[in-house]
């Protein structure tokens, strides 16, 4: 089971905590035992401030994933991690990039969830095991492939 505890810091709009449940459910399914984690909604100032303060870089991003850095036998919760979503970016990113916007969401709520499992894309190998496991998520729910039509040059999601 995952508990989720939402926390909405952002005048945008934001999926139903029934969708964002689901999709993480989805990302999360291949660990085993109870799980917790928060995600928190934000504005481009503090999605800005996150970035860079902890990747010292100067922008807002889509999503950023800390992951808990306690082992599980040392709480009395799951505790997974958290994940920070930057509305108005998710909403911008999915326009110009002609995605349907709940597409875009269950994807970077996905690729977050799987930062918090251990998953990450600094290398290639890494990148492509990744991506394909997304893939194959996101078509689950019947969505496009995230990456179909992107450039090398021009990665969707900038979290790590």
């Amino acid at each position: 089971m995952i508990e989720l505890d939402l926390q909405c810091a952002s005048t945008g709009a934001a999926p139903a905590l029934t969708d964002l449940q689901h999709w993480c459910e989805l990302a999360l399914r291949q660990r085993s035992g109870d799980s917790e984690l928060t995600i928190r909604l934000v504005d481009e100032e503090e999605g800005r401030e996150l970035n860079r303060t902890w990747r010292q870089k100067d922008y807002a991003t889509n999503v950023l994933s800390f992951p808990a850095d306690v082992p599980d036998e040392m709480l009395e919760i799951p505790l997974l991690g958290d994940l920070v979503i930057c509305v108005p970016v998710v909403e911008r990113e999915a326009a110009e990039q002609g995605k349907a916007l709940t597409a875009h969401w269950a994807h970077l709520v996905i690729h977050g969830c799987l930062h918090l499992l251990g998953y990450d894309h600094i290398d290639d190998d890494e990148a492509e095991e990744m991506e394909d496991l997304e893939r194959q998520l996101l078509a689950e729910l019947g969505h496009p492939d995230p990456y179909a039509e992107e450039s090398p040059a021009s990665g969707t999601c900038k979290d790590s």
